[in-house]
C-alpha cells in the first residue's frame, strides 16, 4: 500500500494543475487517470483539438476570401480531411506528452486506472489501495443527454465524435446554440457543410450580453449558418449514413423535420463522478447534482475536496485550474483564493467573443447605476488592415465611481484582449485607469482603450 499527502482523481486542467502545485508546495502527490493519456477532456477531446480545427479552417477561409485582395494569387487550397485530423492529433499528442514531462519533472506519480474512494483517506485503483491524507476530486464533466436523442458517435455525435467524423458532412444539424455547438458548427461551415443550429431558447449563447448575442448571431448568419430558434428537439432517427431531426416550435407547437448527414448534440455538460462511490461515502450534493463544497473546496467528508466541473460555477478549464492551484494551497496549510467575479469566458469562433464580469442585463436587474463605453473595430486601423473590422469592445463601469464592472468583446483576438480588463478588474481599476494607460499602435488592444475613453469624455477615433 502506497501512501501520499494528496491524491488527485482526474488529470484534466484542474487535476494536473493541482497536482503540479501540490508537488511544488512539497507534498507527496499522485494523480489517478483512467485514460491512456493525461489532460482530460480538454486536451484530448475538447478545447485543444477543437482549436486546432478552428485554426485550420480559419486559414482556409482567409485563403478563399482574403488572399487575393492582399495580392496572394493562386488556386485556393483543397481540403485533405485526413491530414487535417492528423494535424489535430499531433497537436493533442504534443500537449499530453508535455504534461507527462511536467509530472516527471515534479515527481508526481501517475496511477493509471479508474478510481473509487472506499473510505476517507483511501483511493482504490484496480486491486490496489492507496492511502492519502487528502483526496481531490477533479473528474470533470460529460456531455448532457437529451430525451429522444440516441448518440452513436458516428452519425449522431457529441463534441467528441464531431472531432473524428469520417468525412465532412454535406448537411450538419447542431442541437444547441452554446459555445461548443457554435465553435464546431463554424468549423464545418467553413469546410463547406450546410449547418443548421436548432436552439430551444430565443437567443444564442445563454447568459451573454444581449447586444453581443444579437451581433454574434448576425455575423454567424453572414458566414452561412442557419438558425431555428425557440425549437424543442423531439427525436433523432439515424441510419448508417443519414439522420432526421424532429423538433417542435414553441410558439405554435408545430412539428418540423430536418435531414442531415450528421447531428451534433451540444446541449451542455453534466458533472462526471460515476464509479467514485461518493454516494456511499455520504458526500453532500447540490440540487443540480454537483458536489457541494465550502469556501475551501472541502466536501462534507473531511479530507475530501472537489474542484472544476463537478462543483458549482462555470464549466471552464481555467476556472478549474484556478481552483486546482487554490485547493493545493489549502491542503498545504496556506490560503487559497479564487476571484469568481473575474473569470473570463471566450468563444473561439471568428470573430472571437469574450466577456468578463457583469452584463448590462445583470446590472439592470440589480438596479446598479452604470455607464457604457463602446468602440467599434471599424475604427481600429490594425483590424481593418486584416479584414477584421466587424465587432466592438464594450466596457461597463459604475456611474459614480467609474470602477469597471464588466467587459464584452466581439472581434479579432477577443480572447486575448479580455485579459487586460481582467487584470484591471482584479486591481479594482476604473475605466479612466485603463483609458490613461498607453497602448501600442497599431494593435487591436487600442480598441479596448478607446472603449475605456468612451466611458469618459469620448473615444478619439470614433
Amino acid at each position: 500500500m502506497s501512501s501520499y499527502d494528496v491524491i488527485i482523481i482526474g488529470s484534466g486542467p484542474g487535476g494536473y494543475v493541482s497536482a503540479i502545485r501540490c508537488a511544488q508546495l512539497g507534498l507527496k502527490t499522485a494523480c489517478v487517470e483512467g485514460r491512456e493519456t493525461l489532460g482530460g477532456t480538454c486536451l484530448n477531446v475538447g478545447c485543444i483539438p477543437s482549436k486546432a480545427l478552428l485554426h485550420a479552417t480559419h486559414m482556409l477561409h482567409e485563403a478563399e476570401h482574403n488572399f487575393a485582395d492582399m495580392g496572394l494569387k493562386g488556386k485556393s487550397p483543397s481540403v485533405d480531411w485526413n491530414q487535417m485530423l492528423a494535424y489535430k492529433q499531433n497537436t493533442i499528442d504534443t500537449n499530453t506528452k508535455g504534461i507527462e514531462f511536467l509530472f516527471k519533472k515534479n515527481k508526481i506519480d501517475w496511477i493509471k486506472g479508474w478510481a473509487t474512494i472506499p473510505e476517507a483517506g483511501k483511493v482504490k485503483v484496480g486491486d490496489d489501495i492507496h492511502e492519502a491524507k487528502n483526496i481531490i476530486i477533479a473528474t470533470g464533466s460529460a456531455p448532457a443527454s437529451l430525451p429522444g436523442v440516441e448518440v452513436d458517435e458516428k452519425i449522431v455525435v457529441t463534441s467528441t465524435g464531431a472531432l473524428t467524423l469520417n468525412k465532412v458532412p454535406k448537411k450538419l444539424v447542431v442541437i444547441g446554440a452554446g459555445v461548443i455547438g457554435l465553435e464546431l458548427g463554424s468549423v464545418y461551415a467553413r469546410l463547406g457543410s450546410e449547418v443548421t443550429v436548432v436552439e430551444y431558447l430565443d437567443a444564442i449563447t445563454p447568459g451573454m450580453d444581449g447586444e453581443v448575442q444579437k451581433n454574434f448571431m448576425r455575423l454567424l448568419k453572414k458566414q452561412g449558418i442557419d438558425f431555428v430558434m425557440g425549437a424543442a428537439v423531439q427525436s433523432t432517427e439515424a441510419s448508417k449514413t443519414k439522420a432526421k431531426v424532429t423538433y417542435k416550435l414553441r410558439k405554435d407547437d408545430s412539428e418540423h423535420t430536418l435531414d442531415a448527414d450528421a447531428v451534433l448534440v451540444a446541449t451542455g455538460r453534466k458533472p462526471y463522478y460515476d464509479g467514485l462511490g461518493i454516494d456511499a461515502l455520504g458526500v453532500e450534493m447540490t440540487q443540480r447534482g454537483q458536489i457541494a463544497v465550502n469556501d475551501h473546496w472541502q466536501t462534507s467528508v473531511k479530507g475530501i475536496y472537489a474542484i472544476g466541473d463537478v462543483i458549482e460555477g462555470p464549466m471552464l478549464a481555467h476556472k478549474a485550474e484556478d481552483e486546482g492551484m487554490a485547493v493545493a494551497e489549502v491542503v498545504a496549510g496556506k490560503h487559497g483564493h479564487v476571484n469568481y467575479g473575474v473569470i473570463p469566458g471566450v468563444i473561439y469562433t471568428h470573430p472571437e467573443v469574450a466577456n468578463v464580469g457583469a452584463t448590462e442585463e445583470q446590472l439592470k436587474e440589480a438596479g446598479r447605476a452604470y455607464k457604457v463605453g463602446k468602440f467599434s473595430f471599424m475604427g481600429n486601423a490594425r483590424a481593418k488592415a486584416v479584414f477584421a473590422g466587424e465587432g466592438f469592445v464594450k466596457i461597463l463601469a459604475d456611474k459614480d465611481t467609474d470602477r469597471i464592472l464588466g467587459a464584452h468583446i466581439i472581434g479579432p483576438a477577443a480572447g486575448d484582449l479580455i485579459h487586460e480588463v481582467c487584470v484591471a478588474m482584479e486591481f479594482g481599476a476604473s475605466a479612466e485607469d485603463l483609458a490613461m494607460t498607453c497602448h501600442a499602435h497599431p494593435t487591436y488592444s487600442e480598441a479596448v482603450r478607446e472603449a475605456a475613453l468612451a466611458c469618459g469624455d469620448g473615444a478619439i477615433h470614433m
